[in-house]
């Protein structure tokens, strides 16, 4: 074990010197830096999207000089991903606040597209609440002192079918509010945001609910996602219109909680290259500056986040930049970096050498976590076992114990070292970009051979065949006899490249130092309301049940330009 950690160790080095014009030494700390993907531009600016990552529905709160976002999760695991940054535009994942979805047993196979949906995080009393709607089930809440700990298990506020985007609203009175929307899909309504009062703890709605903003006007249709704020004597409702792919930012205001709202466009694409500028939340810094997180919809990206800076006139928030002076702003581009006390830069993390017995907080499973998914250890490797996938086989989009991450950037490559241990034909593991159409680079046992392959398909949730095509055989690197089974394995280093448009590219080497590219180009694609991701998959195809289970150790994973 020791001479393994030591040739890690050597590789890792030798990474560093090969990369160190690029990297600097911070990736190696707390303060990650990416590679790939870091908005500080250095100068006192920071350019567009400020995470260039799928963080849908964004929504953030502002905690003296700290700010701390969430995002929807759907039916990724761990859920409510948290992160911090000081400055707005410096992010870094510090947790989650879901360690499973709720009802455990439903989201124990995979449900794409549910789960989490447009969660609010808020600070009241000392204490973070995150309210986050399941289409299927209802408003749930989960609530802590420490948003970098240990979160409450959640509490059913209100078991509706439909309901989504929640948000609280804590009055100076003491009374507490819930805005929220509807989903058509389950509840054959939308485009309309109610208000309902909850009890003084935000743990149960009591009250009556009341449409506050009606969007089937034809003009504001697919109203949605609010956000509730009390300003200056009124109260604000934040909200998208218009859809994913071309809508645009809407504020309601009101003296009285439940109207009426006269409500106004805010911001919107104008003549600038950025589709669909919306959904977000507003946030205040210490010194009195007003900027507004939202999500760009980026195709197999996914929603990427923006910065945006916010001024008030007459009453009405103008987010953007309004150079026509009519009260709707548009994005920025690039901006100055909002003037706080303390900026570092930092970013999102990507790289993981599996050193430490916990999972990386990039990570995340296609459904709730079960033990045989797979293992951290402390030796320098994650292991994920194969998983035993029907004898009614077609496709990978049911599989559960997908380990993924989100796309970084427009373009990046991801690096891994892997060894798949086989204890039977047909085990296989690898890398996989994960989507409606996925792709994935195998190595599968074959007899006493492996045989590297492709795996590739197009819309997988209609339960199409996936196309498979063998690449190359290779004689294992190691043999030996585990338990009585006779074991082979084959460590390998394999590579995706992602390039513009998502068009990707896989490659393999046998040394970690010559690359050859191999099997057929293929191009990302978003999941179910989630973007395209990358990770690794470990499966034995056509079993009911294992019989001996084989593995995959996890090396090491890196992104580089």
């Amino acid at each position: 074990m020791k001479y393994k950690l030591y040739i890690k160790s050597c590789e890792l080095l030798r990474y560093v010197v090969l990369t160190m014009v690029f990297i600097p030494l911070a990736v190696f700390s707390q303060d990650y830096v990416s590679q790939v993907w870091s908005p500080d531009l250095g100068n006192g600016t920071y350019k567009n999207p400020v995470i260039h990552a799928d963080y849908s529905d964004p929504d953030v709160c502002a905690v003296g000089n700290d700010f701390y976002l969430t995002a929807s999760s759907f039916s990724c695991v761990p859920g409510l991903p948290i992160l911090h940054s000081k400055d707005l535009v410096n992010w870094r994942i510090i947790g989650h606040a879901l360690d499973k979805l709720v009802p455990e047993n439903y989201y124990n196979v995979v449900r794409h597209g549910k789960g989490v949906w447009a969660p609010s995080i808020r600070y009241h009393k000392g204490e973070f609440y995150i309210y986050w709607g399941d289409p299927d089930y209802g408003v749930f809440m989960v609530k802590t002192t420490n948003p970098s700990g240990k979160w409450s298990e959640p509490i059913l506020v209100k078991e509706a079918k439909g309901i989504i985007d929640p948000c609280p609203l804590w009055d100076e009175d003491g009374k507490c509010y819930l805005a929220y929307a509807w989903a058509a899909s389950r509840a054959q309504i939308n485009s309309v945001v109610c208000v309902a009062e909850m009890n003084a703890e935000g743990t149960k709605v009591v009250g009556s609910p009341r449409i506050v903003f009606d969007g089937n006007d034809d003009v504001n249709h697919t109203a949605e996602g609010p956000k509730f704020y009390k300003y200056n004597g009124y109260y604000y409702l934040f909200f998208p219109a218009g859809g994913v792919e071309k809508g645009w930012q809407m504020v309601a205001r009101s003296k009285s909680v439940y109207g009426p709202y006269e409500a106004r466009r805010v911001m919107d694409q104008g003549t600038t290259p950025v589709n669909g500028p919306h959904q977000g939340g507003w946030v205040r810094t210490a010194s009195g500056e007003d900027w507004f997180l939202h999500f760009q919809d980026k195709g197999c990206y996914g929603r990427v986040v923006w910065l945006e800076p916010m001024k008030w006139r007459e009453g009405w928030p103008v987010i953007g930049e309004d150079a026509d002076n009519d009260g709707c702003g548009n994005p920025v581009l690039e901006y100055r970096k909002p003037n706080v006390h303390e900026q570092t830069v930092q970013n999102p993390v990507e790289n993981d050498e599996f050193n430490v017995p916990e999972l990386g907080k990039q990570w995340q499973w296609h459904s709730n976590y079960q033990d045989l998914y797979g293992f951290t250890t402390p030796y320098g490797y994650m292991r994920l076992y194969t998983w035993p996938v029907s004898n009614q086989y077609v496709n990978l989009w049911e599989t559960s114990n997908l380990l993924l991450q989100k796309f970084p950037a427009p373009t990046f490559t991801a690096t891994t070292k892997v060894k798949m241990v086989s204890k039977e034909d047909g085990q296989e593991g690898g890398l996989i970009l994960m989507g409606w159409d996925y792709s994935a680079l195998t190595v599968c046992r074959k007899g006493d051979q492996f045989i590297l392959r492709q795996r590739t398909c197009k819309d997988a949730e209609q339960g199409n065949a996936e196309t498979v095509i063998d690449i190359k055989s290779f004689e294992p690197s190691e043999r030996q006899t585990i338990i009585y089974s006779p074991t082979v394995s084959r460590t390998i280093y394999l590579r995706a490249t992602v390039a513009e448009n998502g068009l990707c590219q896989f490659a393999y080497s046998l040394n970690g130092r010559k690359f050859i590219k191999c099997g057929q180009p293929f191009v990302a694609r978003q999941g179910k309301w989630i973007g395209a991701k990358i990770g690794y998959v470990c499966i034995e195809p056509y079993a009911e049940r294992p019989v001996n289970r084989g593995w995959l150790d996890l090396d090491w994973f890196r992104v580089e330009p």
